[in-house]
């Protein structure tokens, strides 16, 4: 059980891939667009739940509980083995090749 007042993250489907523009990237289209809020639990809840959450800021939120005390992690991603060698081949552009 997690307790009213928790810091915790909510999930919150803002459009269904149907409903989101033609003009987007087909990876983009082809996903439900979604907001990630974090803020504090406004009754008794378990992980799964659909709960109410006040922000920093003070706005309401609803959403899917998804995690409690979140963490600020922020990453470019996995690594891409194709980028290694464009960065070879730009600095080669660049600097001269040393070979």
């Amino acid at each position: 059980m997690i307790k009213k007042g928790a810091w915790v993250q909510i999930k919150k489907i803002i459009m269904k891939p149907e409903e989101r523009a033609e003009n987007i990237p087909a990876d983009s289209k082809n996903v439900p667009l979604i907001m990630w809020v974090k803020g504090s639990l406004e009754r008794d809840a378990e992980l799964g739940d659909e709960v109410a959450v006040t922000t920093l800021t003070g706005r309401r939120e609803e959403g899917t509980l998804v995690s409690i005390n979140p963490s600020y992690k922020h990453d470019y991603g996995d690594f891409v083995p194709e980028l290694l060698e464009i960065n070879k081949k730009v600095k080669g552009i660049v600097f001269g090749d040393e070979k």
